[in-house]
């Protein structure tokens, strides 16, 4: 045994080179195809031979690593010197050792030891358990033939001082652990890199380690320290661990397989290094990120080069490397051909191995991909195993490389066909569910359609229960409408614009100004009247307090007395905000819209209702109106919405005036092409040569918004057509062969006219002609004419058809005009432009024909008037018509209830009843009160319900009213005159409602532009003007002022020359 174990380097290169030898030839054999005569050797036979040949070397070969592992490799057990050796027991029966394999070395027997001989066996058992001890090294070698490396010492501190220290391991370790056993690699890469290769390792950071016995003297890798020590107890505690194992001497040869050898348990010392440090193992190679994993320098003993997927096996490096790690050889040669396969299947030309690393994965058997977690994760460990692993993994990854290596063509083909037939079978399967997705959308779409079709039906079905129902309520209505008015009521204000979806997107504060109208509130002022109004905005509790005081002034109004106390009118009026609203903030919908989606305001409205005679009022009559009313059960007195929609129109409004007998400007309606524009307008130029501007209004728009305006005077042939005018006389002139030269010249040049020279009134609405033109053809509109005179003035009239078809003239004023006088911004009431008989006709009439087309309820009439110049006779046009309660009215109820006065139309006069005063009478009637009477007297009133400036939203209105008070704008309570605010709303503030009163027209005028003038001055800054309208009112104002003053003068000269005539005479 002694000749074996000198000649065991020998005897294990031989087994070695004849597994190789076998190896080789088995390959070369499979690779080579024989042919003789035509056919195909079968050389199954010899490769059969040559299998079973190396399997029986293999298999003696293991006898042989066995045998040499018993009898060296392992320490013997070294017993422990307080125990006692025990007295002889009977001998029992024992099993033939010889035929058990020998796991471990048998105890020499020693009997009857001398005391000297236990004493140097218990010292020298210490001193192999102390690594620390500078005999410890002698011993090993001297008794187990294991040389340990010499270590330096560390400065400043004795051998036997030194502890072991214990934590992450460091730099370089990674890459030189290739020979060590797995219990000593490092727990993970991460850890390795954030330590000091520049710290020296320390004798007690080694351990011993069972390795098969070399031909030279063992080499153990030096493991640097971590630099961070851990107590003083488990560092002992460690070591003492590791020199029992060591000690102990227990052989890790266990039953090994035909392919690879394993490698002995991990020692104590690493078991439990492992249980205070999670395993990682090696550092996984990630094929994503394998760049930004780092990588330390490899320091390998044993490294070797693949060149083009092929070994060298001649090369000095690969048979150091062979010879250094031949007793673990099968394996490693499995792990080089799967990494060979690899480098060639990827034509990579050049790969450095690190062999320790090799060794130490092969140990490990982290190379057997068939029980980890797949083929890539093989890939990263085979990767992990080489120097340049970088430079691989960028070749391998690049398009194609597995393309260029070994069965690259076979490669492409395959993947070339999978993608193919991927592609048919996704198009085969793709064509299949075609008719079953066409199937089942066509489904959908019949079942969408069907309920599309049942929810149109049931709309239909319940709006036309809800027409009929306020057709009845209408009769009925109709019926006992002289009862009701007479009688104590319930009226439910409902301020809706029901306007088209386009018109309410395109104006900025709709909610505001469906809230322009909380005049309605002082219906109050009629003691059977209660009010309930629904506001489409949130009102703060400013504004409640604000409408509450001023409704409670009725009585102080009446005596007289602003100290009289407030009267008990707040339980005759209810504000209401729809809860919808919340919901609803942003889409601009009408206040009826929202009204019917808020139930839980509906239900109160019923409840404060119930068992009383109401009556709902609402503005521009929608679809929904009926819906509410019907919701509500109550009549609704307004139009119906289809007949509004017809009548409410520019083109409509004309209709109705034509077809009331009253004058209406030249022009034209329902013009929807440009041929019909054109040809109209050139009609029109032709047949009233004395009109200079035309006006473009749009159907649908209110309020002066849609309206656009020509000059004739740009025509390039009208003085040419002047002339021809002269020349012919009015009279000829109306025959249509004397205008159809003009006619054909206007034509002409109608397009280049409207082109450069048409403008729209208000640019924030349509910037330019286009966009004007645009929506003129889609909604539909007139051409009007303007009245061909340099003053001219405009008034509006409310009227009420009853719905027993009486008409009632509710308010008249003149308007004021915004600076293109074509905008109206307020009025002046009582008017006093047209004679009052005149205008009652007109009123009258228009009511009557608005009555037989079914229209009921409140509606207001534009009217024009102006001095012909041909006759210089006052002419009156019906300019435009609007079905619903308007601004003027709302502000008209409130100046009917701040003076206690009655507008009387048909005399066109505010007359305010005389003030109730208590007056004491002479001593013999002491502490009898009599009621003496003022005379009556006149009021005008100049309102506005729209006044705008951005700066107002930074006042709150306690603010406002305190600087109101401190530049003495107010209400005379006793005068029955001054100034009056209507609030519209709590969060923007920027516009509201101002009324002023005064005993004449002129003073009424001076007190609104001077308040204009305060409160503009008040909240704006030279630096912060602020949008706002004030400056065109008060321009407007002083014209109208200058008009007033100079006809005042003019009617006292006319009277002054009679009176001097008198005189002479």
């Amino acid at each position: 045994m002694a000749d074996v174990l000198n000649n065991k380097d020998e005897v294990g290169h031989i087994l070695v080179q004849v597994q190789d030898d076998l190896r080789q030839l088995k390959r070369n054999l499979v690779r080579m195809t024989v042919q003789q005569n035509g056919e195909v050797l079968d050389i199954q036979a010899l490769d059969t031979a040559i299998s079973r040949t190396e399997n029986g070397i293999r298999r003696h070969a293991e006898d042989y690593l066995k045998t040499i592992n018993n009898q060296v490799l392992t320490l013997p057990c070294i017993e422990e010197p307080e125990k006692k050796i025990a007295p002889a027991k009977p001998v029992k029966w024992q099993p033939a050792y010889e035929a058990i394999p020998n796991a471990r070395p048998q105890k020499i027997q020693i009997s009857g030891p001398s005391p000297g001989e236990k004493h140097k066996s218990a010292f020298i058992t210490r001193l192999l358990n102390n690594p620390c001890h500078p005999k410890n090294k002698e011993l090993m070698q001297q008794n187990y033939g294991i040389q340990f490396p010499q270590l330096h010492k560390r400065n400043g501190a004795s051998v036997g001082t030194q502890r072991v220290v214990t934590g992450p391991a460091l730099g370089n370790f990674a890459a030189t652990h290739g020979g060590l056993p797995k219990q000593l690699h490092p727990k993970s890469l991460p850890e390795c890199e954030h330590t000091n290769a520049a710290q020296q390792p320390s004798t007690a950071d080694l351990s011993s380690v069972q390795t098969p016995p070399q031909p030279k003297a063992v080499h153990v890798l030096q493991r640097e320290d971590s630099g961070q020590n851990e107590s003083e107890k488990a560092c002992k505690r460690e070591m003492d661990v590791s020199r029992d194992r060591m000690a102990l001497g227990r052989s890790s040869s266990e039953s090994q397989t035909s392919r690879n050898m394993r490698t002995p348990p991990p020692s104590a010392a690493s078991a439990s290094s492992d249980n205070r440090v999670p395993t990682h193992g090696l550092a996984r190679l990630t094929p994503l990120n394998l760049q930004n994993i780092p990588v330390q320098a490899a320091v390998s003993k044993y490294p070797f080069t693949i060149v083009e997927g092929q070994i060298d096996p001649d090369a000095p490096d690969y048979c150091r490397f062979k010879k250094q790690y031949c007793l673990c050889w099968v394996a490693i040669v499995e792990a080089l051909d799967q990494l060979q396969r690899m480098l060639l299947d990827f034509a990579v030309p050049l790969a450095r191995v690190c062999g320790e690393r090799l060794a130490a994965c092969v140990q490990s058997s982290e190379l057997n991909w068939r029980g980890s977690r797949g083929r890539c994760a093989h890939v990263e460990k085979l990767l992990s195993v080489l120097e340049n692993r970088d430079e691989v993994w960028d070749l391998m990854c690049q398009p194609g490389q597995r393309y260029k290596g070994n069965g690259g063509h076979q490669a492409a083909a395959v993947r070339i066909q999978t993608c193919w037939r991927r592609h048919s079978a996704r198009t085969a399967y793709l064509l299949q569910l075609r008719p079953k997705w066409a199937a089942q959308i066509i489904a959908m779409s019949l079942l969408k359609r069907a309920k599309l079709g049942h929810l149109k039906e049931s709309l239909q079905a319940s709006r036309l229960r809800q027409l009929e129902n306020y057709r009845t309520r209408a009769e009925s209505l109709a019926a006992n409408w002289k009862h009701i008015t007479s009688a104590k009521r319930t009226i439910i204000h409902v301020p809706s614009l029901g306007y088209s979806q386009h018109q309410r997107l395109s104006h900025r504060g709709f909610d505001v100004l469906q809230n322009t109208q909380m005049g309605r509130l002082c219906d109050i002022r009629d003691e059977n009247v209660e009010v309930i109004y629904v506001s489409p905005v949130c009102l703060g509790e400013d504004v409640l307090q604000y409408y509450t005081h001023l409704l409670g002034l009725q009585t102080a109004i009446e005596l007289g007395d602003a100290s009289a106390p407030e009267s008990n009118c707040a339980k005759r009026f209810t504000i209401l905000i729809p809860e919808a609203l919340e919901y609803f903030s942003t889409k601009n919908m009408c206040l009826a819209s929202l009204l019917k989606y808020s139930p839980r305001t509906l239900k109160r409205i019923k409840n404060l209702i119930q068992g009383k005679q109401a009556y709902m009022i609402g503005g521009v009559t929608h679809i929904d109106d009926l819906a509410v009313a019907d919701e509500l059960e109550v009549p609704l007195l307004g139009t119906e919405p289809a007949v509004a929609q017809l009548y409410g129109t520019k083109s409509g409004g004309r209709r109705i005036f034509s077809s009331a007998g009253v004058d209406v400007p030249p022009g034209k309606w329902d013009i929807y092409t440009l041929e019909q524009l054109y040809e109209g307008l050139a009609q029109l130029m032709t047949e009233h040569m004395e009109v200079q501007r035309w006006l473009f209004k749009i159907d649908s728009e209110v309020g002066g918004r849609g309206t656009a305006y020509c000059d004739v005077s740009y025509l390039k042939c009208r003085p040419w057509a002047q002339q021809e005018f002269i020349r012919h006389g009015p009279k000829q002139w109306r025959a249509s062969l004397s205008q159809e030269p003009v006619m054909i010249k206007f034509l002409e040049e109608v397009p280049d006219l409207l082109a450069s020279y048409a403008r729209p009134a208000n640019t924030s609405c349509y910037t330019t002609w286009n966009c004007f033109l645009e929506h003129f053809l889609r909604e539909g509109g007139v051409i009007e004419a303007f009245p061909p005179s340099d003053s001219v003035t405009c008034l509006t009239v409310d009227l009420l058809v009853e719905p027993g078809g009486d008409v009632h003239m509710l308010s008249c004023g003149d308007q004021l005009r915004g600076p293109s006088g074509l905008e109206v911004v307020g009025c002046t009431v009582p008017q006093s432009s047209i004679c009052p008989d005149v205008l009652h006709t007109i009123c009258n009439s228009i009511g009557q024909a608005c009555q037989q087309r079914f229209i009921m309820g409140h509606l207001s009439v534009d009217l024009v008037t102006f001095l012909d110049p041909s006759n210089l006779e006052q002419q009156v046009w019906a300019i435009d018509l609007d079905l619903g309660y308007s601004n003027q009215l709302a502000m008209t109820q409130l100046m009917l209830m701040m003076t206690r006065g009655t507008l009387d139309c048909h005399t066109s006069k505010l007359e305010v009843s005389p003030i109730v005063r208590d007056v004491k009478s002479s001593v013999r009637h002491a502490g009898v009160k009599v009621k003496a009477q003022t005379s009556a007297t006149s009021r005008f009133a100049v309102m506005c319900t729209r006044l705008l400036h951005t700066n107002l939203s930074l006042v709150y209105y306690s603010t406002f009213f305190l600087m109101c008070k401190a530049q003495g704008i107010g209400y005379d309570v006793k005068a029955r005159q001054g100034t009056v605010f209507a609030l519209h709303d709590s969060r923007d503030r920027r516009s509201l409602g101002m009324l002023t009163i005064s005993e004449n027209l002129q003073g009424a005028l001076l007190t609104f532009a001077r308040n204009l003038s305060v409160i503009h001055q008040e909240i704006s800054a030279p630096n912060m003007q602020g949008a706002n309208n004030f400056k065109d009112l008060i321009k407007d104002i002083e014209e109208i002022l200058g008009m007033t003053i100079q006809n005042q003068t003019t009617s006292q000269e006319e009277k002054e020359i009679p009176a001097v005539g008198s005189e002479q005479l």
